[in-house]
């Protein structure tokens, strides 16, 4: 790197960017609640409900790249203002949506929040990265994700204790009631989330218009970084980076196993014999992982260990995490489960300044490649449901063997940190 870069005084876009990684968490940790709130009130499978995932992380893959070509135009400050809008209007499809018990409404509503998400999320990760040294990149990151995560633990409380109060009662009151009484109940259940969809469609128009009035600096990835304008100088394409397409790859699989240790562990609990108004706030444990294995970062990374040892290390714990989770009972298999967050919270701080490494005026596009490996949430979570009414039944899935869809994600992630980010 040159110089300059490392002297810049970035504490206050870091402070703008941690309250829209803020954002970030509550609106995705929300998701928790959601999916068995829509398996209420829609009446839905588990497979079923995990569409919620999918719809909303699917939006990443689609219009990652759409949202590289808008911050070329517009750069990064109103790309996000704009990201902001775009969040804004899904949130106010929830109230249409809840006056129909909509699930295709819901979902809908859901795809448009993840679409300013992705251009919030692909104009935002790389200018963390690319705001300091790249060495200290992750621990930045690391930062970003305690705003997340924080976020996400209050998502799951307050949320919850809104969308799924009194739920176990509710769930054997519904199966005493006439069919009229019954959707009667259904309707007025869904009519939950029509205020604080309203409040935060509200709370994210005020931030798209404050943002366009914020001192954020713009950045320019070549000028930045020499060592990368030199490595991507002979390239043409942004497909000419293997160890970014590997990255991409390794960010599809951490997403879907991330997703999954949050969205399904209410149903895990479940499953152990947990009630539900016990079971919702499970996913609240693996917040508090993340948050402890952010905070481990900060310290550790780059002082006493680099991020590419830090991806092994923690990936090996994963590995090891899950395969304790096929096995335990009880207490000891929620805490094993919840563990999973500690060991997660390296790998999106570590996996995107490797891939992202070299790339100079690539960069945006670059970012835009990882971001759409997000769609990995929209991916996996679904494919566990299967696998659990596979290896269960419809009515009543093995929510604990179906997580051996993790062990070839952390696999992968895996062979990334020890070789397939040296490939250029």
């Amino acid at each position: 790197m040159q110089q300059s870069s490392p002297k810049r005084a970035y504490g206050w876009p870091l402070f703008l960017i941690g309250c829209l990684f803020f954002i970030f968490g509550f609106i995705t940790w929300s998701n928790s609640q959601l999916i068995p709130y829509f398996k209420i009130a829609c009446q839905l499978t588990q497979a079923e409900s995990y569409l919620v995932a999918t719809a909303f992380f699917a939006a990443y893959f689609v219009m990652a790249l759409p949202s590289s070509y808008i911050l070329n135009k517009t750069g990064y400050k109103k790309g996000m203002s704009i990201g902001l809008f775009i969040m804004a209007v899904g949130a106010l499809c929830f109230i249409p949506a809840a006056e129909a018990r909509s699930y295709p409404f819901f979902l809908s509503g859901l795809f448009i929040l993840g679409t300013g998400l992705a251009l919030l999320q692909t104009a935002s990760n790389p200018y963390v990265a690319v705001l300091g040294p790249h060495e200290s990149a992750a621990q930045r990151i690391s930062i970003m994700g305690i705003c997340n995560k924080a976020a996400g633990i209050i998502a799951v409380y307050a949320f919850g204790s809104i969308v799924l109060s009194n739920s176990d009662a509710l769930i054997a009151r519904l199966a005493t009631l006439a069919p009229a009484e019954k959707i009667a109940a259904l309707d007025q259940l869904a009519q939950r989330v029509v205020l604080p969809y309203g409040i935060i469609a509200a709370a994210l128009a005020v931030l798209g218009l404050a943002l366009l009035f914020t001192g954020l600096p713009e950045i320019n990835e070549a000028e930045e970084d020499a060592e990368d304008t030199a490595l991507s100088a002979y390239k043409t394409s942004v497909l000419q980076f293997p160890h970014l397409l590997l990255g991409a790859l390794a960010m599809f699989v951490y997403v879907g196993a991330e997703v999954i240790s949050y969205d399904t562990f209410a149903a895990f609990g479940q499953y152990l014999g947990y009630p539900l108004d016990t079971a919702k706030h499970f996913a609240s444990y693996t917040g508090y992982g993340l948050l402890a294995g952010y905070v481990v970062g900060i310290v550790a990374i780059p002082r006493f260990i680099t991020q590419q040892k830090a991806l092994v290390y923690f990936s090996l714990l994963s590995l090891a995490l899950v395969v304790l989770t096929l096995f335990m009972k009880g207490n000891a298999a929620v805490g094993v489960f919840a563990a999973l967050g500690f060991s997660n919270s390296v790998m999106w701080p570590a996996i995107f300044p490797l891939a992202l490494k070299g790339l100079g005026r690539f960069t945006k596009t670059g970012a835009a490649l990882l971001i759409m490996g997000i769609v990995g949430g929209a991916v996996l979570p679904p494919l566990y449901g299967k696998l659990g009414e596979a290896l269960g039944s419809v009515a009543h899935p093995n929510a604990q063997q179906a997580y051996v869809i993790l062990l070839p994600c952390y696999l992968f992630i895996l062979y990334y940190a020890l070789s397939g980010r040296k490939l250029r």
